[in-house]
């Protein structure tokens, strides 16, 4: 796959990440939501999360720092990765899972580096508003990622009596909200171990047996 191919792939993905995400910043109140095409089963569900992908939290002020320098170390590993597997020929799931998980992964260290610094807090009375009079709400570093995309596809369900632990309590399923950059994350890192075979080729020479 060409590198122009690639450059699209990522462009792509963080555009639509990032428009989504400011659009919801500056328009939903802190855990407002609301139902798309009137279905209960897709929302639109405003929260932050100080974390990894899918609300993955390290607890306190440098979890959150460790978290972010982790980001930034391994995003630019994963993009010469990427650009060493495009320029060599790699195979072509290869590379888009690559490129998929690196968009991610930029997508959500900008939140964590800049949106501290460019938005003012988002609450549950209070529309954050970019660039504000007084400074954001965080040092660069310490922004929340922005969670937008819900799909409860079962609700208030109960589980049964005799399940241990959890019996006569109520779930959902699937309870996650997340956002572009995490469905690309995960969507990549699905396509390197459900085509393992096909991503990471063996050399037939590597499969004879030596008499």
């Amino acid at each position: 796959m060409s590198l122009k191919k690639v450059a699209l792939i990522v462009f792509l993905i963080l555009l639509v990440d990032q428009v989504l995400k400011v659009y919801i910043k500056t328009n939903f109140y802190l855990r407002e939501s609301i139902q798309v095409f009137g279905l209960d089963w897709f929302q639109i569900f405003f929260v932050e999360n100080q974390g990894a992908a899918w609300g993955v939290e390290l607890p306190g002020k440098y979890g959150k720092i460790t978290l972010s320098l982790f980001r930034l170390i391994i995003a630019p590993v994963i993009g010469y990765y990427l650009y060493k597997s495009a320029v060599n020929n790699a195979p072509k799931l290869l590379v888009i899972a690559l490129s998929l998980v690196f968009a991610g992964a930029v997508g959500n260290i900008i939140d964590s580096l800049i949106y501290g610094s460019i938005f003012s807090e988002s609450t549950t009375s209070q529309i954050a508003t970019f660039m504000p009079d007084g400074g954001g709400y965080a040092d660069p570093l310490f922004g929340k990622v922005v969670d937008m995309l819900y799909f409860p596809f079962i609700q208030d369900a109960m589980w049964p009596e005799w399940v241990p632990f959890l019996g006569g309590k109520t779930f959902t399923f699937f309870n996650a909200i997340f956002n572009i950059a995490d469905m690309a994350i995960s969507t990549g890192v699905g396509i390197l171990l459900v085509f393992n075979k096909r991503v990471f080729p063996q050399d037939e020479k590597d499969n004879k047996v030596v008499a």
